[in-house]
């Protein structure tokens, strides 16, 4: 089957599952789609006018998702437009982010003869189906927001080396899977297990690329947190976002959350790999930054997600209405221990006032708040969100700054006027 950048056809469920989509057949087919998805959108403009150095970034619709924002086309990054979410606290597939670290991916997936390899320091080698995956034990749902380390990074002050990314590359969904415990327990994990690796399908395209492999200490993979996935928001995974299966690690960065996951194994050392002892290291310390133009003494694998919120409902350079009623609104959200307060400054940080916060749909999920209020005389003003945790961590009013462009998670501020 082919999908069509201009049909809004829902082809069948087997149809999907058997040829997620057909890439054009040249010597670069990512550029080709890219091209024709760009050619497809040519009257679209990005609303979110995401800009940076590069200039302004279209939007591209690539199969089984709407126009998104382009960052990298070989292999697909592609940002969720911002207004996006503003629609509710669960971020739609088609609209959900996608990220790639290695361009030689698969693009299609046969359901019926894929098997997930489990070897290592293990009792018993598994090499189960995707019908074995799904009755192996009760699956269980979780609300949990998958975060790009990077997302933001095109806000850093100095500017860094990588994708500059806007605020895109984030995503809420309900996922349902099983939980890597069950799937570790039924191997049988030997004494002294130190780690558990992951993969997927995606490979290097040149043999000096290392590959893309992920690990978990063993302590976190048996906690019954991680998961192995199979659905988002009540369907099967997008081909894009990872399916059949990936790996879902609640309030961790998606640089754990490996996509089209093809083996699962547990070993005996610590992960000495690229992409966990050389990529995706932050400074050693208590904020995890260090001043620009030194080198941290000492560096740690990226983990959990900080505290951090936006607000959703307006955009720097609205005009807001003098002396009528607006209500503010936005999300906000952690790694795990639960966001229990959201303040507003309207006037850019010297009065705070509480906002209402929303339905909590579990400790990883986003968070929606509200904020009623009028202004009262005219001008230009800053509004600004600051989001607090259980745990009693809350936004700097400083952004942390760190060589690799990582966990930004400082106040926010957008420039308003009021008439």
């Amino acid at each position: 089957m082919k999908f069509s950048f201009v049909e809004n056809i829902k082809p069948s469920r087997r149809r999907i599952l058997r040829d997620a989509f057909t890439l054009a057949v040249a010597a670069s087919p990512l550029a080709n789609l890219a091209k024709a998805a760009t050619e497809t959108q040519a009257l679209d403009t990005n609303t979110d006018e995401v800009t940076f150095a590069a200039g302004p970034r279209p939007l591209v619709q690539y199969p089984q998702k709407r126009p998104l924002t382009l960052v990298t086309a070989r292999p697909p990054h592609l940002e969720t437009p911002f207004s996006v979410f503003n629609q509710g606290p669960i971020t739609p597939n088609d609209a959900f982010f996608v990220r790639y670290h290695l361009a030689n991916f698969p693009t299609s997936i046969d359901p019926d003869s894929y098997r997930l390899t489990i070897k290592g320091s293990v009792s018993t080698a598994l090499s189960p189906s995707l019908t074995d995956l799904k009755t192996l034990a009760q699956p269980v749902e979780v609300a949990a927001v998958n975060q790009c380390s990077g997302n933001s990074r095109g806000f850093f002050m100095p500017r860094v080396f990588g994708a500059q990314l806007g605020n895109g590359s984030m995503g809420n969904a309900r996922w349902v899977g099983v939980p890597l415990k069950a799937v570790l327990e039924k191997a049988g994990v030997k004494a002294g297990a130190r780690q558990v690796t992951f993969r997927g399908f995606d490979k290097p395209v040149l043999p000096s690329t290392p590959e893309f492999i992920k690990a978990l200490d063993i302590s976190h993979a048996m906690d019954g947190e991680p998961m192995i996935a199979w659905s988002m928001n009540g369907t099967d995974l997008p081909f894009l976002n990872g399916y059949p299966i990936r790996l879902v690690v609640p309030g961790y960065f998606g640089t754990y959350w490996v996509k089209h996951l093809s083996e699962i194994e547990v070993v005996d050392h610590i992960d000495d790999g690229f992409f966990m002892a050389k990529g995706y290291r932050i400074p050693d310390n208590d904020c995890f930054c260090i001043a620009p133009g030194t080198t941290a003494a000492k560096t740690q694998p990226i983990s959990r997600l900080p505290v951090r919120s936006f607000i959703t409902s307006i955009k720097h350079g609205d005009v807001l209405p003098l002396k009528k009623s607006v209500v503010l609104k936005g999300i906000a959200f952690d790694g795990g221990a639960g966001i229990n307060k959201v303040d507003i400054s309207i006037d850019g940080g010297k009065r705070w006032r509480d906002a209402l916060l929303g339905q909590d749909l579990g400790r990883f999920s986003f968070r929606e708040w509200t904020l009623a209020l009028t202004f009262t005389s005219k001008g230009a003003t800053q509004l600004m969100v600051r989001a607090s945790n259980h745990a009693g961590e809350t936004q700097p009013l400083r952004a942390d700054w760190n060589p690799g462009g990582y966990r930004r998670h400082v106040v926010e501020t957008s420039h308003v006027t009021v008439a």
